[in-house]
């Protein structure tokens, strides 16, 4: 069984040699050295290239965020899948084109995926960035029963629209279950913000402690992770 993995190593590394043209030496090194010869060309050839690719699009993504779109749009156009479209719309989203995400994220709705929860999600995302508080709750209590509702994204944006459209009890019962220990830093300051904003100021003090406790513990990745959250948790503090 062994023997014949190593052939198969072996027929895979040369196969790719002679479709990407690479040096003929490496041939020679994949059949006499067969573990060292095939290991070695796939860190230089096969892995590196992949790495090389990677980095590439990332570059052209961050000068041309545009880019993207454009070759998703000719994309969408040439196959009008349901995974293409939703490719489209994460792009649109992602330069905060929220109302072009929202026409292609509606239209992916309206297909066979009704209960495609990400889609809903990034619909709800939409309509919050466009100050659009009803539709956030309209689309919220759409699944406020789906089994990822608990704790999630759709939550903690259904939450902050009923407070914005004046229903103060209902925001801090979806908000207070946002409230996990060594978790959900951001959601946390959100409503611990919450809290003063409507007189809790002993609630508020004590929540900010904890949080402020939990964050002089956390590990450099999460430090790094929440850097923003971290440092308006302190200075709300320090004002406190």
């Amino acid at each position: 069984m062994y023997y014949y993995l190593i052939v198969a190593f072996q027929i895979f590394c040369i196969y790719h040699v002679l479709k990407n043209h690479n040096s003929y030496y490496w041939v020679f090194a994949i059949i006499f050295l067969p573990i060292i010869g095939c290991s070695v060309y796939l860190i230089m050839h096969v892995y590196k290239k992949r790495d090389a690719k990677m980095l590439q699009e990332n570059l052209t993504n961050i000068i041309n965020p545009t880019k993207k779109v454009r070759d998703l749009e000719q994309k969408l156009q040439f196959s009008e899948t349901y995974e293409n479209r939703i490719k489209l719309a994460d792009a649109y989203f992602e330069i905060q084109d929220y109302n072009n995400a929202l026409k292609q994220y509606l239209s992916a709705l309206d297909s066979t995926f009704q209960n495609d929860f990400h889609v809903i999600e990034q619909i709800i995302s939409c309509y919050y960035k466009n100050e659009n508080y009803d539709r956030v709750i309209d689309y919220s209590k759409q699944v406020i029963n789906h089994i990822e509702f608990k704790r999630s994204k759709v939550q903690f944006l259904y939450g902050l629209s009923l407070e914005k459209t004046g229903d103060i009890i209902e925001a801090e019962k979806q908000l207070k279950q946002l409230d996990l220990p060594y978790s959900n830093y951001t959601e946390r300051l959100a409503y611990i913000n919450f809290l003063i904003r409507h007189d809790k100021t002993e609630a508020a003090k004590t929540l900010l402690n904890e949080v402020f406790d939990e964050t002089q513990n956390m590990t450099k990745m999460n430090r790094k992770l929440y850097k923003q959250t971290i440092i308006e948790i302190e200075k709300l503090k320090t004002d406190f």
